[in-house]
């Protein structure tokens, strides 16, 4: 499975716009609808509605299907049988582990999972202390590409 995070733009936007399979942009916000490009056929929007009441929205200015959230799952596995792969764009949030010996530490040795990116910088508020070995936080919401590929 290939992953494509925010620090590669450039190759998600190569992604959004290639067109030989399906890309799905997920969005998490309220009320905000699935956005998604499929390669040209002319049953595109009937296959999209598979036998629903509500319809696909085809917006002219960004060039993409837009489909309710309730069909990502639907939409992915069909994908999945027509085209063989599918791209999933979608946010996600990057947990940090590290520990509170290594925040609060003050010599220069560590051994620690962040691999000394937090030793001796405290804790601003920012980091939640599990138990005395372990502390986390989550960092900003990013987007991630994936390639998803039927099984064979």
């Amino acid at each position: 499975m290939e992953t494509i995070s925010d620090s590669n733009s450039a190759k998600r936007r190569q992604v959004w716009n290639q067109g030989g399979l399906p890309v799905i942009l997920r969005r998490d916000g309220k009320g905000e609808l699935l956005r998604l490009r499929l390669p040209y056929a002319e049953d595109n929007r009937q296959w999209l509605r598979n036998g629903r009441i509500r319809r696909p929205k085809w917006s002219d200015d960004l060039s993409c299907w837009e489909i309710p959230k309730a069909w990502f799952n639907d939409f992915v596995d069909r994908s999945l049988q027509r085209f063989g792969a599918v791209y999933v764009i979608q946010p996600y949030r990057e947990q940090e582990k590290c520990a509170p010996a290594c925040l609060n530490a003050t010599g220069h040795e560590c051994q620690c999972a962040c691999m000394g990116a937090n030793h001796g910088a405290g804790n601003d508020g920012s980091w939640f202390e599990v138990t005395d070995t372990f502390a986390c936080r989550w960092r900003g919401r990013e987007l991630a590409c994936r390639l998803m590929v039927a099984r064979q």
